[in-house]
């Protein structure tokens, strides 16, 4: 039996860094004590989803944030995958960075956000994250003990094609740190973790900040579980909060062995960009 219990942690995003981190210390050590083993951090767990903030709260790797989830993932034995922090690379850029550490505090993976979030929503929200990051270039999957998870940020889950691929290579569950706005959230959150769910017949686990109405940038939170049935099986409301599902990773190569969505696909048919014609 391959069962995870998992924690999405729906802290509060401070105004500090240091206030930040103790609300994640907090949660993060509660759902260790409640028998957590994979436990899950929001995007912009850390600062203000603010172009501002970023900049001001960037640091490379090692730094203070890397620390301190390193040092989380020891202390209460848990595979911890560290929301997102505005990491600093050696070369000065900027990129919306997901860290992953194992039980022993070893850093484990490392994903970049690959789709770089730049809207401007008629009469609504107008946002350009690369006015200070830089995208990644990596499909992450991991091996773990339990089997393997994929790991992607917020904007990219509008990508089916990335999430597809992270199922070919094995991917059993989604993992999202996310922060959806009031504009797209109320209307595509759930939608949209189920659509990925449903495309791969694998679990989709998306885990936002809890909503605060004096920020610039309000998060939607409504941290959610999504089953390979596409089927909504845990969702938090808005306030800071643990949502805690045991995933049965067993059930996905079940599902997907009755409804053949991998083996059934036309690879020959398909390509990654229409370049017209009939």
């Amino acid at each position: 039996m391959r069962r995870v219990l998992t924690a999405l942690c729906q802290t509060q995003t401070m105004e500090t860094k240091e206030q930040s981190l103790e609300a994640a210390a907090v949660q993060i050590a509660e759902a260790a004590r409640q028998g957590a083993k994979l436990v899950v951090l929001p995007e912009m767990f850390c600062c203000p989803y603010l172009n501002k903030a970023f900049v001001e709260n960037a640091e490379p790797a090692g730094g203070t944030v890397w620390r301190f989830l390193s040092e989380a993932a020891k202390s209460n034995e848990i595979m911890l995958v560290g929301g997102t922090m505005p990491e600093q690379s050696e070369d000065g850029r900027l990129f919306n960075t997901c860290f992953v550490f194992n039980e022993k505090g070893e850093q484990i993976a490392r994903h970049r956000k690959l789709h770089l979030y730049d809207v401007d929503i008629k009469d609504g929200l107008k946002f350009k994250e690369s006015d200070t990051f830089s995208a990644g270039e990596d499909i992450t999957v991991i091996d773990t003990v339990w089997g393997k998870l994929g790991v992607m940020v917020c904007f990219d889950v509008r990508f089916p094609e990335l999430a597809r691929l992270m199922a070919l290579r094995g991917a059993e569950a989604m993992i999202i740190p996310a922060v959806f706005n009031m504009v797209t959230g109320p209307v595509y959150w759930e939608l949209l973790m189920q659509a990925r769910a449903i495309d791969n017949f694998t679990y989709v686990l998306a885990c936002a900040p809890a909503r605060d109405e004096s920020k610039k940038f309000v998060s939607y939170a409504n941290s959610i579980v999504v089953s390979p049935w596409g089927k909504t099986v845990a969702r938090l409301d808005t306030a800071p909060g643990i949502l805690y599902h045991e995933l049965d990773l067993d059930m996905v190569a079940a599902v997907q062995a009755q409804i053949p969505v991998m083996s059934a696909r036309r690879a020959d048919l398909y390509s990654l960009e229409w370049k017209g014609g009939n």
